[in-house]
């Protein structure tokens, strides 16, 4: 293969899980990379290329854009040109964002596309990320699940097998890459932090922060904690919650509200908490991978293998249920129990998911 087109999703998760497969195509392949700039915030994506020392992408595009409709046809309109322009034998791509939708583009093309985390379900299509990545899976040439679990849920959707091949996390070897330089960092000193006493939250998600009466429980939840064990709250303000929390009258002292950490700061930040709390949907994979305690504050998740598992627990936004998940999380990754396990599923599912 001569040459592949790879469109980085200018957002956090998808530049981090790529950083090692970067400098391997450019060894193997005439390779080119493609930046949407979707984020488009320095602190959520630019700044990570630099830390992660990854090259300059050969395109940096502009998509920004008011609208959804309007984002999305910048991404399809914008890629078409790098992808006439470079003609690639194939595109790879990561995850469920808006720009991994240029596979549609590929797919008109005739361009062979690779989709790394295929398979992902949440099963909630109010989930936008839902909708792209079961869109993607199916234009895919070829889908790399990273579980066996994400392998039959393709299965079940009608992919036939022999275009599938279960991969695993690249998140292991991206953290053994970085391991002395996340261990060197020096935040906790900086923000006068001490291990195991202090939170760290991020929420970002449309179902979280879009309603006000959602963002405002939340924070509830927030102060409540606070109150309860006297620690700092970190909380690491995505342009979109920052730019709702007007509506939020009410935060508890104890929560320090900080714009992003770069990546490299903020696991040293994850690794040292007492536990965290997110709506990220690799916050799970992230704390199986690391060791670090976490409760999704989701009503779903796509990577139901760490609920089987009682890796996470599922709270929602009640904050009785943060709580009580906060106080099973400790001692149990070592060695899983049954009757911890069962607790912890029921617990979990019951605050997100009631008859109506």
């Amino acid at each position: 293969m001569k040459r592949i087109e790879r469109t980085i999703l200018g957002t956090r998760p998808e530049i981090i899980r790529l950083s090692r497969i970067l400098p391997t195509f450019d060894e193997f392949f005439d390779h080119v990379v493609v930046y949407t700039q979707q984020s488009y915030d320095y602190e959520l994506s630019t700044i990570f290329f630099k830390e992660l020392e990854l090259r300059k992408p050969d395109y940096i595009l502009s998509v920004k854009s008011e609208t959804i409709g309007g984002q999305i046809s910048n991404i399809l309109k914008q890629t078409e040109e790098v992808m006439l322009k470079e003609k690639p034998d194939g595109l790879l791509v990561l995850g469920d964002t808006n720009s991994s939708l240029s596979a549609l583009i590929a797919k008109r093309l005739k361009i062979l596309i690779f989709h790394m985390e295929a398979g992902n379900r949440c099963f909630n299509w109010d989930v936008p990320e839902e909708v792209n990545r079961a869109v993607i899976d199916v234009l895919s040439d070829y889908n790399l699940p990273y579980t066996q679990r994400s392998f039959e849920f393709l299965v079940a959707g009608g992919i036939h097998p022999s275009k599938m091949f279960i991969t695993g996390s690249p998140l292991r070897e991206v953290y053994k890459y970085y391991h002395q330089r996340i261990e060197a960092s020096p935040i906790l000193k900086k923000i006068k932090l001490k291990k195991q006493k202090y939170f760290v939250v991020s929420t970002h998600r449309e179902e979280n922060v879009d309603r006000p009466d959602r963002l405002k429980e939340l924070f509830s939840s927030f102060n409540h904690l606070a109150e309860r064990y006297g620690y700092p709250i970190i909380v690491t303000l995505h342009p979109r919650t920052k730019s709702k929390l007007s509506v939020v009258k009410d935060i508890h002292p104890l929560i320090q509200l900080h714009k992003p950490f770069g990546i490299l700061d903020y696991i040293k930040l994850e690794k040292n908490s007492l536990c965290v709390l997110s709506d990220s949907g690799t916050i799970a994979e992230e704390s199986a991978l690391l060791g670090f305690h976490a409760v999704q504050i989701r009503s779903n998740i796509e990577r139901t293998e760490s609920i089987e598992k009682g890796i996470i627990m599922l709270t929602g936004r009640n904050r009785n249920a943060i709580i009580n998940a906060i106080q099973l999380v400790p001692d149990d990754y070592k060695d899983i129990n049954v009757s911890l396990k069962i607790t912890k599923l029921v617990m979990g599912l019951a605050s997100v998911r009631k008859y109506t």
